[in-house]
């Protein structure tokens, strides 16, 4: 068996076995709710076995650099209400879906390297779907500028989920450093 193939079968495993783990867990607090902050740390586990393995894992996951942003902030008594607009959260409202999204393009990628990767193309999109318009973005943000005044000025001037001004990009095309989207 080669070294990558074992790595595969061993971060694989062991995020299966943790998936496992936190759905038990969901099912004996009657709380579906908790997966969501366990997600992320899927692929941080998966990384330190690959790494352990001997992959370069040089790079940071987006997803969880958000979240360890937001953990941070939410810590803070002085934040209480307040909205998270610095670090990733000044370049889109949910890096942690973005960066969720860009795994599974990631993963697509990976995909077409195989004469069937093609296959893979409608998981990327309805994971992006429903990241952006079902269980993410949209159910998210139905209350959330109730419980934080602050945040409606933050929705006229963050992007909701593709980080624009980070990719040098906006909705048209590319756009100077100084442009006030």
């Amino acid at each position: 068996m080669s070294p990558q193939l074992l790595a595969y079968l061993a971060g694989g495993g062991a995020v299966l076995a943790a998936v496992t783990l936190v759905w038990l867990l969901s099912v004996r607090l009657r709380d579906a709710g908790i997966v969501d902050v366990f997600w992320s740390l899927g692929f941080v586990l998966a990384a330190w076995i690959y790494r352990g393995f001997g992959p370069p894992a040089t790079w940071r996951f987006f997803e969880a650099v958000g979240d360890y942003q937001l953990a941070r902030f939410k810590s803070r008594p002085e934040n209480r209400g307040k909205v998270l607009n610095r670090g990733l959260w000044a370049t889109t409202r949910h890096p942690n879906y973005f960066g969720d999204a860009t795994l599974w393009w990631g993963f697509f990628c990976f995909a077409l390297a195989s004469p069937l990767g093609l296959r893979t193309l409608p998981s990327a999109l309805l994971m992006s779907f429903l990241l952006r318009k079902v269980s993410g973005v949209a159910l998210l943000e139905k209350t959330i500028a109730d419980r934080r005044p602050d945040y409606r000025d933050y929705v006229e001037s963050v992007p909701a989920f593709v980080p624009w001004r980070l990719l040098g990009l906006r909705r048209g095309g590319i756009h100077s450093s100084t442009s006030n989207e």
